[in-house]
């Protein structure tokens, strides 16, 4: 047997139970893995609450890294012993787990555990969005919401690295010292009485950004657009303080012929060239020393409830870890 996390029905963080669970076997191309860590992400939240249809009950997660223990047929560039991470590997919330071997990323050596299970889902979304969502270019400059979050001091670190500059919105001075150490060029605090759009424009002479990335949504989407020079982009990538409600697409043209786009990881590493290309610039950046990624929380495992309760509120820094 193993041990893994499981939700057993939709709903909040109470769900989670910490149980054991039938020890997986690893089918043809596939590998099984002794999870070391596992990534807490938004879209194992939005499983796990129903916000996303799934059969429960399901063992939670799709993000980690490990050392193979075992490999199915037909696998040939992997062996036993080797150390990987993944993005996606349904069920990572757990002690073991089977991953495709498409799927599965080499880890830069000296990584540690909980920085390998940051990675990939972060790493490779703030890949696409600085390169494909908006391909960033020199001088170009980008508002990135919830700047001290995990996509945002890695994109803020992309972002710079192409050679544009960085406006991030925090929500607190400890938050804004983090995105600061980032690259961000400016940094400010929003809040019910900060209008947004007219900071944003006071700190680019009135001209607005050329994108602006917004993982937040419902509470952020207004501003952002409201932020943007004509024929800007608006890349809304997450919905962390809920999903955009439905609206008139003529604001879209009445607001400057804004190109609004809602990207996904999976279609963004859709091949196995485009999830190694991703890759090749995160894990680059990391041995290479430009790229640093924060671990903001570690929890056991079996505490995962609580890494959830810790994640929707908002009062994270940087990764939310769960170690085994």
């Amino acid at each position: 047997m193993a041990q893994g996390v499981r939700a057993n029905q939709a709903g909040g963080p109470e769900v989670l139970e910490f149980c054991e669970i039938e020890a997986p076997n690893p089918g043809p191309g596939e590998v099984l893995v002794d999870v070391e860590a596992a990534g807490v992400n938004f879209i194992d939240t939005y499983r796990r609450s129903g916000v996303y249809p799934m059969d429960y009950p399901h063992v939670v997660g799709v993000e980690g890294t490990g050392h193979i223990a075992a490999v199915g047929e037909g696998v040939e560039s992997y062996r036993v012993g080797d150390r990987v991470a993944w993005h996606e590997g349904p069920g990572s919330y757990a002690t073991q787990v089977v991953v495709s071997a498409e799927n599965l990323l080499t880890v830069p050596e000296g990584v540690s555990a909980e920085v390998a299970a940051a990675m990939p889902l972060q790493g490779l979304t703030a890949q696409y969005l600085a390169t494909t969502s908006h391909a960033i270019k020199p001088g170009d400059t980008a508002l990135v919401h919830a700047g001290a979050g995990g996509v945002g001091l890695v994109l803020t670190q992309i972002i710079k690295h192409l050679g544009g500059n960085v406006i991030t919105t925090v929500s607190t001075e400890e938050k804004a010292e983090l995105s600061r150490q980032a690259g961000a060029d400016e940094v400010f605090l929003y809040g019910p009485d900060v209008d947004v759009a007219a900071t944003v424009r006071d700190l680019t002479d009135g001209e607005g950004v050329e994108v602006a990335y917004d993982g937040v949504g419902k509470d952020t989407f207004d501003a952002s657009l409201a932020s943007l020079k004509p024929l800007g982009s608006l890349v809304l990538f997450g919905g962390a303080s809920g999903q955009v409600p439905p609206f008139d697409i003529q604001r879209l043209n009445s607001s400057g012929g804004i190109f609004l786009s809602r990207p996904s990881l999976v279609w963004m590493v859709a091949t196995p060239e485009a999830l190694a290309k991703r890759w090749a610039m995160v894990s680059s950046g990391v041995e290479k020393g430009w790229l640093d990624f924060r671990i903001g929380e570690t929890f056991p495992l079996a505490e995962a409830a609580e890494a959830h309760r810790a994640l929707e509120g908002r009062k994270t820094t940087g990764k939310v870890v769960l170690t085994v």
